[in-house]
């Protein structure tokens, strides 16, 4: 008798146990609400869909257990207080680039885009295969944030400018919108380096309170009408050559999920980062051929000595970051060493293929 009122005890107790323990874990019914902030204005072409289409494939790929909303720059934050809202949990899940961040974490720029550093491929292959996505984790940790690459532009365009560039002199007192390394290197030219959000850039280069502005490349370009705001534009994109575009996650939130929905998140970003690149490419080559043949832009290449000296700052720029702490130190690194490896490989292959073919 006494046995058996231990062992119905026990059974009780460990239903009590269950039914504490159960709130920490996501029932498969549950239907959970996620709020996504973007840096780019709503629905803008790649970027912002981009962001809708990653919200779209967490909903559709769950089922409906878990519903993204998005929201564009400014609609329930501004632009660049993305990083700050999903570390709080103000919202679930971002999408922006790491550069945007540098006030935070100067370090992260790495994991969105070096001057004269990787492309696209290049870079994809060193978060995924070479150590970078474990570095680009440890160094949001701190805040709470789960990072995953979500998107990438390939290689941009230099920009449109207001003023010729025939020479290093021209760039002395040049009021950019340019982001980022590429912002520091144009600084140490000479250049004013002048932070922006998408929306902002046609006015302000109309305008005259800038003289000339990156963005993206042809078909971002093109959607944001600055052909109409500037005279000359110029490639290569020196300073954005494959940037990453990353989806910024509450670490709460993903904790609170099951594993399957863990997984669902994470390859729903790897579908869009590879999509992004993807559509960029193909879109590109039609809006350049509108841009030119429609529209009469005069494309320009940057003069060789420009692109020197823009190169040896780089260098100066990056290094130095990467002496500032530890971190940036062993980051740097991870980057350099894998950038060395992949150069060498691309040498022999890729780049002599472009050069024949």
């Amino acid at each position: 008798m006494k046995r058996r009122d231990f062992i119905k005890q026990a059974s009780v107790g460990a239903v009590a146990s269950a039914s504490i323990a159960a709130p920490a874990i996501v029932s498969a019914k549950t239907k959970i609400k996620w709020k996504m902030v973007t840096t780019w204005p709503k629905n803008f072409p790649v970027l912002g869909t981009g962001a809708n289409q990653l919200a779209k494939l967490i909903t559709e790929m769950s089922d409906g257990r878990i519903k993204v909303k998005v929201y564009g720059a400014g609609e329930l934050i501004p632009a660049f207080e993305v990083f700050d809202a999903v570390s709080r949990g103000t919202a679930q899940i971002g999408h922006g680039s790491a550069y945007y961040w540098k006030g935070k974490i100067e370090e992260a720029q790495f994991f969105s885009t070096v001057p004269f550093g990787m492309n696209a491929q290049e870079m994809n292959a060193w978060l995924y295969y070479g150590g970078g996505m474990e570095l680009w984790r440890e160094s949001y940790e701190p805040f709470g944030i789960v990072p995953a690459a979500a998107g990438n532009t390939t290689v941009q365009m230099a920009g449109w400018f207001n003023k010729e560039i025939n020479s290093t002199n021209d760039l002395k007192g040049l009021k950019m919108r340019i982001p980022g390394l590429g912002g520091e290197v144009l600084k140490r030219a000479g250049g004013v380096p002048v932070n922006l959000p998408g929306g902002e850039l046609f006015t302000s280069l109309k305008s005259g309170v800038i003289d000339a502005t990156e963005w993206v490349g042809p078909y971002n370009d093109l959607a944001f009408g600055l052909h109409k705001a500037a005279k000359y534009y110029y490639y290569p994109g020196w300073h954005e050559p494959g940037t990453t575009l990353e989806a910024i996650i509450n670490k709460k939130a993903l904790d609170a999920l099951p594993k399957d929905l863990k997984i669902i998140v994470d390859n729903a970003c790897k579908v869009v980062n590879q999509n992004m690149s993807l559509e960029f490419t193909a879109k590109n080559n039609a809006a350049l051929d509108t841009l030119v043949n429609k529209h009469k832009v005069d494309v320009r290449k940057l003069p060789d000595d420009v692109l020197i000296k823009l190169k040896e700052l780089s260098h100066d720029v990056v290094t130095e970051l990467a002496a500032k702490n530890k971190a940036a130190q062993k980051i740097y690194d991870s980057y350099n060493k894998f950038y060395q490896q992949v150069s060498a490989w691309h040498e022999i292959s890729e780049n002599i293929y472009f050069n024949i073919r």
